[in-house]
């Protein structure tokens, strides 16, 4: 059994081993470093260089890493080891404060968005002092961000940490508003919901689509999918068990508070969930819990998938993203309260947070899109593609009785007034959950629930951060320069509840009659990737990330085209896989079928009175099926050889949804039919019952 407390952080270089390793002066600038966004000198850089890789060294570290997470969507590396010849003969372990600060990784393979010429090689990592460093597998690694040699950002981090830094600067002007002077820093934070797949290892190795894609392209539904409901919070099998353990260790040694696991609604579906840290720190330890899934399942003759949507007709993955803002005394920007001077404040935070989603809802619905996404957004275990905000019943009476200028049940029979000394005390998560909205305030954060299981989910936190930035910039400005604040924060909370409540919606997001009340409404459904992109550069959104320093215009189209080109590479991707599937296994297998079926039939009408329907019928179908899919497989090449030509990556998008993918959609209906007739002896691949089944 672990020590928990022992082992937990062990592998971190984190504040109590800098406090215990670095000398007094030297530990005091570095925390003042990282908890006012300040640099370290490159003296204080060198001291803790030797201290960071004196006590990696202990733990037995050979090489040092600039962990970095480009535009690929997951991490990169490039290990260097602490050897330094000493010229006779032997070799000391060294690491200077410029190596800790500062790398140089070739940066012409990384997606650029035509930011850069592949001649173009030379990119920077830069330490974050922020996210800890770390040692796994004898490796040091240190949480980095890469840019461009010319300074545009390469990666997901430095925008993170830009758009944290807009936060923090608007946040403290409203709290300052509010008489707010201990606290220093606002920190948005984050807690993600890693939701995942296990299959055994033996049934992943037989399928191609899985290997390439990370989906299944085809799988007729089993005879038992999740109709019973009976997997969700049931009993973990041993297997996985022993994997959840052996995960969890790894995660506590590197900090990771993997707090809650339990199996999801699918089988062989389960989910992993953490305690909240600040964002960027977030996001690192997500990226860290999906790599060791991985790492950690195979030791266990398993796979972890974490496609969005790895099987039709079952529940997809998601990564629900809590998020919320504290500040550095602790406390919790979206916490109601107990008094009417934190509730007033609060609501101010909330009509932030709601014209933040109601303004910049097409940019949220950017941070999730993907080919993969798109299969389970509107899906019956994910929101809709639409953005709406889920506040409860009670604090929708609050926000409706502001509105209106009406008498709220708990403030008597007056008019409901929002200042510090008017707003009377109101519950907090007084009301069910809703699990069919997009975003929820759950109590004192919401919940984003519509990235995928796959993603960052440092996109979504980089527009949540800046978007909120700007509303409290927009709000701050107007608040200082008012005569009477209670006046003018009652003027403009009411204002903002009225021109932004149509975002909100407590009802049932699954049903249909939602999609005609949005529309309505006037909010977008975006339903799949190459419908929301070209919103990315929409003139406000433009505004948005330059006004508050978090993107240039240069970084914003590079970013559009390298979201185009994933989309097409994703979608042409499958559709290679559909073909050489179909091709190379699927109509050989059936037509040997075929072949068995009709020497059967042959022999059969050689007896007298034997009955041949079965055969006939199956044979008949099989070969109707077998040359509807042969034209379409034709129709899918045809298509991704026209792909080859569109050079401009909007149109590209488009037509790989609408030519490519509708093609493969038309070809798996014809293949999933054959599955079902196909004797099991001749199906050349494991069936959804044996995958989703295979962990016993």
């Amino acid at each position: 059994m672990s020590n928990v407390p022992e082992i937990f952080g062990s592998m971190v270089f984190s504040e109590a081993v800098m406090q215990a390793r670095l000398p007094h002066a030297t530990y005091k600038e570095v925390v003042h470093a990282i908890h006012h966004d300040k640099r370290l000198t490159p003296e204080i850089a060198t001291v803790v260089a030797t201290a960071m890789k004196n006590w990696a060294v202990e733990k037995g570290a050979t090489h040092f890493t600039h962990w970095f997470q480009p535009m690929t969507g997951v991490t990169a590396e490039k290990h260097d080891s602490f050897i330094h010849p000493t010229g006779d003969g032997l070799a000391i372990m060294e690491f200077s404060g410029k190596e800790l600060v500062q790398g140089e990784p070739d940066a012409s393979s990384f997606p650029s968005g035509g930011l850069r010429a592949t001649f173009e090689a030379r990119g920077y990592t830069a330490w974050d002092p922020t996210s800890y460093a770390f040692v796994k597998d004898g490796v040091l690694y240190i949480p980095t961000a890469f840019v461009s040699y010319t300074g545009e950002a390469l990666d997901k981090k430095t925008p993170l940490l830009r758009s944290m830094q807009a936060l923090n600067k608007q946040a403290i002007r409203i709290l300052r508003l509010f008489g707010d002077t201990a606290s220093e820093s606002v920190r948005a934070t984050a807690g993600a919901e890693q939701e995942y797949f296990l299959v055994d290892k033996s049934v992943y190795d037989r399928r191609k689509d899985l290997i390439y894609t990370g989906r299944t392209l085809f799988g007729a539904r089993p005879p038992k999918g999740q109709e019973m409901e009976d997997h969700y919070f049931g009993a973990i099998k041993p297997r996985v068990a022993a994997f959840m353990k052996e995960l969890n260790d790894e995660l506590w040694k590197l900090g990771v508070v993997a707090k809650t696991e339990h199996n999801e609604v699918a089988p062989a579906q389960h989910e992993l969930a953490p305690l909240f840290s600040t964002v960027n720190i977030a996001a690192d330890h997500n990226q860290l819990t999906m790599e060791l899934m991985r790492t950690i399942a195979k030791r266990h003759g398993m796979e972890c998938l974490l496609h969005e949507k790895p099987f039709a007709g079952v529940n997809g993955s998601g990564k629900h993203n809590n998020w919320s803002m504290a500040t550095d005394t602790g406390e919790n920007l979206l916490e109601p309260g107990d008094t009417p001077a934190e509730n007033a404040q609060f609501l101010l935070f909330l009509c932030a947070v709601l014209k933040a989603v109601n303004e910049y809802q097409d940019l949220l619905r950017i941070s999730v899109a993907t080919a993969g996404n798109d299969h389970r957004l509107g899906a019956n275990e994910a929101p809709p593609a639409i953005l709406s905000v889920y506040v409860g019943d009670e604090l929708e009476g609050v926000l409706n009785a502001i509105m209106n200028d009406e008498a709220y049940s708990s403030a008597g029979k007056e008019p409901f007034k929002v200042g510090v000394s008017v707003l009377p005390r109101f519950p907090k998560d007084s009301t069910d959950r809703n699990r069919t909205s997009s975003f929820a305030f759950t109590g004192n954060k919401f919940e984003f629930r519509m990235p995928g299981s796959a993603q960052s989910i440092s996109e979504a936190n980089i527009v949540l951060n800046t978007a909120v930035a700007e509303e409290l910039r927009r709000f701050a400005d107007r608040l200082e320069a008012a005569d009477d604040f209670d006046a003018e924060l009652h003027d403009l909370i009411r204002e903002t509840v009225k021109e932004n409540m149509r975002i909100v919606f407590n009802g049932n997001g699954y049903d249909e009659s939602w999609v005609v009340e949005a529309e309505r409404r006037g909010l977008l459904n975006l339903r799949t990737t190459p419908e929301a992109l070209p919103y990315y550069l929409h003139e406000k959104n433009i505004r948005l990330f330059e006004g508050n320093k978090v993107f240039t215009e240069t970084e914003m189209r590079a970013r559009y085209e390298i979201m185009q080109e994933n989309y097409a590479k994703t979608i042409r991707i499958e559709a290679m896989t559909t073909s050489d599937m179909v091709r190379k296994d699927i109509l050989p297998a059936v037509s040997a079928y075929g072949g068995m079926l009709a020497k059967t039939l042959t022999a059969k009408k050689a007896l007298p009175g034997v009955d041949t329907s079965y055969e006939e019928a199956a044979l008949k179908r099989l070969s109707e099926l077998t040359a509807m899919t042969s034209k379409a497989a034709d129709t899918l090449d045809e298509a991704i050889m026209q792909s080859n030509d569109i050079t401009a990556c909007e149109e590209l998008s488009n037509f790989c949804r609408d030519k490519i993918f509708a093609t493969m959609s038309e070809l798996r209906i014809c293949v999933d039919e054959m599955e079902t007739i196909t004797s099991a002896k001749y199906w050349p691949y494991p069936t959804y019952g044996e995958m989703l089944f295979s962990v016993r």
